[in-house]
């Protein structure tokens, strides 16, 4: 199969060679993004290979399925960047890699709780120009806070058993409760009360209609004042004007992002040498109780391993099969 991959890098190349060895598809790999003026770079393909900041709206659907492309495999687990209507209308097959390594994620979530907590961040730096006062770095110990996790799914399982581990009480909000996290003594209860209770909030939930922008000013209202607030899911569940403001009042205690609802420009690439045009960014950056990282939270070995193969698998998959040769989570449409 010739497949245009789209948004890679050289990590992304040397994952997918090794996942392809035995496999034999053409793999077409592109730096840019996949976006209405790209797609004409999927011409002769049978299939394109998308990224997370990929755009699979209808219009790009529409230029991919006018120069014959009949899937579209995803190298992540949300599908909120794909027009799944669009796709289904233009017969354009989408699948996805549902499970690549929960682990992943839900380590670096809880390392941006320790970081933001203890200042780390700040402490090598200030270690770096050799001054060693403490004054600023002060922390809290995590044995017997309250962490909230919205969304228990499964990295949301892997955060509350990890904070569970640290001694705190773990509360939850789903509408579809997890037997796994009642197992390590998860509390399920409305969101309204978790916000209200947690010293932690870290989000775990997919993009949908649904919950765009669930952290807005009135829930950030309704949250502990001096919350840490973590997103490691995706960046449109904040509204990121509502969050500024809750650090300006202090309500918002700690922030950390690996996620940013406007990251489609900024994220993946090195823009070090620009001016930086997002003025939401630029401000979240000036806060000294603000950590952000750069969508890296699933950037394992092992993550990049499995979603290289799982993509592949994919491949074989409809190659052998047609459409129907993927079922189950990997399907979209």
């Amino acid at each position: 199969m010739r497949v245009a991959v789209f948004s890679t890098k050289p990590y992304d190349r040397d994952f997918l060679a090794e996942a392809n060895a035995t496999a034999g598809h053409d793999l077409v790999l592109l730096e840019p993004r996949l976006s209405v003026e790209t797609a004409a770079l999927a011409a002769g393909a049978d299939a394109v290979c998308a990224f997370v900041n990929d755009d699979l709206g209808e219009p790009v659907l529409d230029r991919l399925a006018a120069a014959g492309v009949r899937l579209a495999a995803l190298r992540s687990a949300g599908y909120n960047h794909v027009d799944v209507a669009a796709a289904t209308r233009l017969g354009v097959t989408v699948v996805r890699v549902p499970e690549y390594s929960p682990h992943a994620v839900a380590e670096h979530c809880v390392g941006l709780m320790l970081t933001l907590n203890r200042r780390i961040h700040r402490a090598h730096n200030r270690v770096r120009e050799h001054n060693f006062a403490l004054n600023g770095l002060l922390g809290f110990d995590l044995h017997g806070k309250t962490v909230g996790v919205v969304g228990t799914g499964k990295i949301g399982v892997c955060v509350a058993r990890i904070m569970a581990g640290f001694g705190c009480r773990v509360l939850a909000s789903d509408p579809y409760p997890n037997p796994e996290a009642l197992a390590v003594g998860v509390e399920y209860v409305p969101l309204k009360t978790l916000l209200a209770e947690s010293h932690v909030v870290t989000l775990h939930c997919p993009l949908t209609p649904e919950t765009h922008h669930l952290i807005d000013e009135e829930r950030i209202a309704q949250m502990r004042s001096g919350v840490m607030l973590i997103n490691t899911s995706r960046g449109a569940l904040v509204d990121t004007r509502a969050v500024i403001r809750g650090l300006k009042t202090g309500r918002i205690g700690h922030l950390g992002l690996d996620v940013y609802e406007e990251e489609t420009e900024l994220f993946f690439e090195d823009l070090s040498d620009q001016m930086l045009r997002d003025d939401d960014f630029s401000r979240l950056s000036t806060f000294p109780n603000v950590l952000i990282t750069g969508h890296q939270a699933f950037f394992t070995q092992e993550a990049m391993h499995n979603i290289a193969a799982t993509t592949i698998a994919n491949l074989n998959a409809v190659e052998r099969h047609g459409p129907d040769g993927v079922t189950g989570p990997a399907r979209v449409c």
